[in-house]
């Protein structure tokens, strides 16, 4: 995720008490606004989530670009239809706010 931090703007680290409580890993600027992402990795094709974060924004690193989902948006999404798994290209054409970043 190093060339994702890399294309943020006054970036800042959590610390390891805001990654295990809070669960986002880096605060930034994109697109002129600040967010607390989550960049922790897929483990066998899965991200696992929390109701609990604090993060604004989850990052899926893909193969040649980085999907950003909205948190609250996607909590929204996972709540109303009654779901604990759901796959990301289905998320992407259910969800309003999502950005695609090319690498």
């Amino acid at each position: 995720m190093k060339e994702f931090y890399n294309k943020l703007k006054d970036k800042k680290l959590a610390s390891q008490n805001q990654k295990k409580k809070e669960l986002w890993d880096v605060e930034g600027v994109l697109h002129n606004q600040s967010f607390k992402f989550d960049l922790r990795p897929l483990k066998n094709n899965i991200k696992i989530g929390s109701f609990n974060t604090k993060a604004d924004k989850m990052v899926f690193d893909m193969k040649d670009q980085y999907i950003i989902v909205d948190t609250e948006e996607l909590h929204q999404y996972l709540k109303q239809h009654e779901l604990r798994d759901v796959y990301l290209q289905n998320l992407l054409s259910q969800l309003d706010w999502n950005i695609i970043l090319p690498k």
